[in-house]
């Protein structure tokens, strides 16, 4: 018999963030998540999201033994930004087999019915801010930072249980031993004679005031996306820590016209490379000095690209790609993941293609009314 309760203690939490390691361990393509950081997620003390938000983990046990877990989040936030659309989510979903899938799913609805919301969309973790998507395809490839990683039987689980797609999500590769088309050099070098761009490098030594352009670009860039909800200043405060211990500036790019910022390129050092070495359980500390060692860390995910709304349709994205990819491979770094990249976003899209690179992996949300 399965038993679904709420995490009620100190010793419930840490068998919750746990659960992952125990399941998959071993299996292609799985990197334990650092713990520390997925302790300090789900801590409402740590954490700003909990004060626009409410998460509920719960664990599910057979014979006292965790075998599931999930939680149900209602972000006002979220609420406010899309007024139209009356969802809860769910998040960090894991189930040792498809009982305890079903198990959870069933009190993941009964939670949200009884918030008052028309439907359930997941997995986000927390949120779309974090990493977000039910993994569909390449299981056996790791995930990079901040990226998750589930194995192919939640998809099947999932929808028999009468969730649909409501968006996917893109993840493409760019890999140095393919090269990049010329074409693209061109059309990139063409943009910076015609816009007089100028890139430089994220100056860490002014990292307040850096940041601050960071939020705003994101915040702009990013306003009309689907789902897309802005970060409290809290939150990006709380980010900004977390990206000061890993952050490479040769591939932390703004792209300036006339002295002013309008646009940015945030790639970073794959520090799964570095956790797929251990069970998640090391220092984040420690995994500096590890991540200035080429020989573990030869690859790179860009995860933001973004350029003002009044700047766009100049070949700006085009610089900020060009830029960070030979400035990537100077630096040692031989591949990129570009994620995600929602799949209706044909603009990014088209430019990445120019790159040169592919579709590798796809990470779905799904939807059910309840």
């Amino acid at each position: 018999m399965i038993r679904v309760r709420t995490t009620d203690s100190r010793s419930d939490v840490a068998r919750f963030v746990d659960l992952p390691v125990r399941l998959h361990r071993g299996r292609p393509g799985f990197v334990a998540p650092l713990r520390i950081a997925e302790l300090e997620t789900l801590d409402p003390r740590r954490n700003p999201f909990f004060e626009h938000a409410r998460v509920e983990t719960l664990l599910a046990e057979r014979d006292g033994r965790a075998v599931g877990r999930v939680a149900v989040i209602d972000d006002d936030r979220h609420a406010a930004f899309h007024p139209d659309d009356d969802v809860a989510f769910f998040g960090f979903f894991e189930a040792a087999d498809a009982e305890v899938a079903e198990a959870l799913l069933d009190v993941v609805d009964e939670r949200a019915a009884a918030l008052g919301r028309s439907a359930v969309r997941g997995p986000v973790n927390p949120s779309m801010n974090d990493s977000s998507g039910l993994q569909i395809d390449a299981f056996d490839r790791p995930p990079f930072v901040m990226m998750p990683w589930n194995p192919p039987e939640y998809r099947a689980w999932i929808e028999a249980h009468g969730y649909g797609k409501v968006k996917d999500l893109h993840a493409w590769m760019a890999d140095e031993e393919k090269g990049i088309p010329e074409r693209f050099g061109r059309l990139a070098q063409r943009a910076r004679e015609r816009t007089g761009a100028v890139v430089r490098e994220v100056r860490l030594s002014e990292w307040k005031d850096e940041l601050s352009a960071v939020q705003r670009i994101y915040t702009e860039a990013w306003e009309r996306n689907w789902g897309q909800v802005p970060y409290t200043d809290a939150e990006f405060a709380h980010l900004a820590e977390t990206l000061k211990l890993i952050i490479d500036p040769r591939i932390a790019l703004f792209l300036e016209l006339d002295g002013e910022i309008a646009g940015l390129a945030l790639g970073l050092p794959d520090l799964n490379q570095v956790l797929a070495r251990f069970d998640g359980r090391i220092v984040p500390f420690g995994i500096v000095p590890l991540l200035r060692r080429k020989a573990i860390v030869d690859q790179i995910r860009l995860a933001i690209l973004g350029v003002l709304p009044r700047h766009r349709n100049r070949g700006l994205e085009l610089i900020l790609i060009d830029e960070v990819w030979n400035r990537g491979v100077a630096a040692g770094y031989h591949r990129a993941e570009l994620s995600w990249i929602l799949e209706d976003n044909e603009p990014i899209a088209k430019g990445l293609r120019a790159l040169g690179g592919e579709i590798y992996k796809t990470y779905r949300l799904y939807q059910k009314a309840v």
